[in-house]
């Protein structure tokens, strides 16, 4: 469910483990370039990383024919609405962005199981939607199922790995500006660790400052999922029941305003509100019901073949691996707050960053 582009914690860590000399230009420059990339985010490029990624984690993807089938229908039932709400020209400003082809987003779509314990589902705003197994497991039937999906792709549908992206570069460049202003306030003595604190400052309040950004997308890819969900023909009062299978879990405990997602129980109360008044589709979405890919029977049988073929995985060190990103990727779609699990997962990929960086550094720093 979460979108995905790389936290900024990441970027930090390579920045701040970079030896930049007597930086506060250097560093002032580095902004300037964030933000001149975070200008051209272009649907290519998010494209040709959502790929590379996808070839990273493809140990983790469950390849049974009959599921890989099943998921698929799903997914072209959500695309074919997409397409059809495209040719009507519904949807978003960010969909119909000038100098930009939407054509891709309607074609070679796929969507995967991947083996994971975690509880989860993304997107990398390319071509590749991702459902945890673990999550495929708690859906109760192939309306919930359904409904996660049209989510996800609902993300794709309105740009939001691009928009997050942009964002990302735009809360580096603040920081690291303030990092620039910092090292001269600081002069040679202090610069360095004036720099360090203004840097650390500024990437904290960057990222509470845009928690009300994504809170939108996931607004609207709610709202967007929901619109192809509704033309796809599945029940239109279903489509809020995961997000509260999710609050009967325990997920739902934390604040709104703490939090850079909206929480559980206002999404199912919007949910069911939709349902109930349909104005994003101007039609009885009762009158657009088609029957189930599945039926109940079939459903509970992918469920039973998922987790067979999760045990038949092979424990390897490239699936670890594997797993470990997918633990760290964000689950904003599903919880108002970072799991402690995801948290760890980061902090051992920051780990390794800081790893592979130490021995560059050394041997930089021994060189004139």
């Amino acid at each position: 469910m979460p979108i995905v582009y790389l936290p900024t914690q990441i970027y930090t860590a390579l920045i701040m483990n970079t030896p930049f000399q007597p930086a506060w230009l250097r560093i002032g420059l580095l902004a300037a370039l964030l933000i001149s990339a975070g200008c051209s985010v272009s649907d290519r490029s998010v494209i040709e990383k959502a790929q590379g990624f996808d070839d990273g984690i493809k140990p983790a993807e469950i390849k049974e024919p009959g599921i890989d089938a099943y998921f698929q229908k799903i997914g072209e039932r959500i695309v074919q609405a997409a397409r059809e709400s495209d040719a009507a020209h519904w949807g978003p400003k960010s969909h119909f962005a000038k100098g930009e082809d939407e054509e891709w987003m309607f074609k070679g779509i796929q969507f995967h199981l991947v083996n994971s314990k975690t509880l989860n589902a993304f997107t990398t705003g390319g071509v590749h939607v991702y459902v945890y197994n673990e999550l495929l497991q708690l859906c109760k039937n192939e309306n919930e199922l359904a409904a996660v999906m049209s989510h996800e792709f609902g993300h794709i549908y309105c740009r939001h790995v691009q928009a997050g992206q942009k964002r990302q570069y735009r809360i580096l460049a603040g920081a690291l500006g303030l990092g620039a202003a910092g090292y001269v306030v600081g002069g040679k003595e202090k610069g360095a660790e004036y720099g360090a604190a203004a840097f650390g400052a500024g990437t904290t309040a960057g990222n509470y400052f845009g928690m009300g950004f994504t809170r939108d997308d996931e607004g609207q890819a709610d709202q967007t999922g929901f619109h192809f969900y509704c033309l796809a023909g599945w029940d239109p009062n279903a489509f809020g029941d995961f997000f509260q299978t999710m609050i009967d879990k325990g997920y739902d405990t934390t604040p709104e305003k703490a939090s850079d997602h909206p929480t559980l129980a206002s999404r199912v109360k919007i949910a069911r509100e939709r349902a109930e008044k349909s104005t994003d589709l101007g039609r009885n979405p009762e009158r657009l019901r088609r029957p189930d890919i599945a039926t109940a029977a079939q459903f509970d049988r992918y469920k039973a073949d998922a987790r067979n073929a999760g045990k038949r995985t092979p424990d390897d060190k490239s699936l670890a691996k594997t797993q470990q990103l997918l633990t760290a990727m964000p689950r904003s779609c599903l919880t108002p707050t970072m799991p402690n699990d995801q948290m760890d997962a980061q902090q051992q990929i920051l780990q390794q960053v800081k790893q592979k960086q130490a021995p560059q550094t050394s041997g930089q720093s021994t060189n004139p």
